[in-house]
């Protein structure tokens, strides 16, 4: 969940324990659910807006293509998956000689 650990999320519960008390901390736990619940939908309502403007000649659009790491993957190295790694010319499949005392 989100990265954390068990130890990590023990430690952000005992903490939230100390700053809210026993008698605020679900009321500020139903906030917090609130509002990501409220984000969650404005996002998805933004998304959509996006993909409505956008035309029906982009329906398969998807805002995470926006994520240049995600771009480069599905552009550059999605065709290669299914294909066999080429090798480089010159090097016959071998690595290129590297130099520690070179940098």
């Amino acid at each position: 969940m989100f990265g954390i650990s068990g130890g990590e999320f023990a430690a952000l519960l005992l903490l939230a324990l100390l700053i809210f008390g026993p008698d605020q901390l679900p009321k500020a736990a139903q906030q917090v659910g609130r509002v990501l619940r409220q984000l969650r939908k404005m996002a998805n309502s933004a998304s959509n807006d996006i993909k409505e403007g956008l035309g029906p000649e982009y329906k398969d659009f998807d805002v995470q293509d926006l994520n240049p790491k995600r771009f480069v993957q599905k552009h550059f190295w999605e065709d290669e998956e299914d294909e066999k790694p080429k090798k480089a010319a010159g090097l016959n499949g071998k690595r290129p000689p590297f130099d520690d005392e070179a940098t």
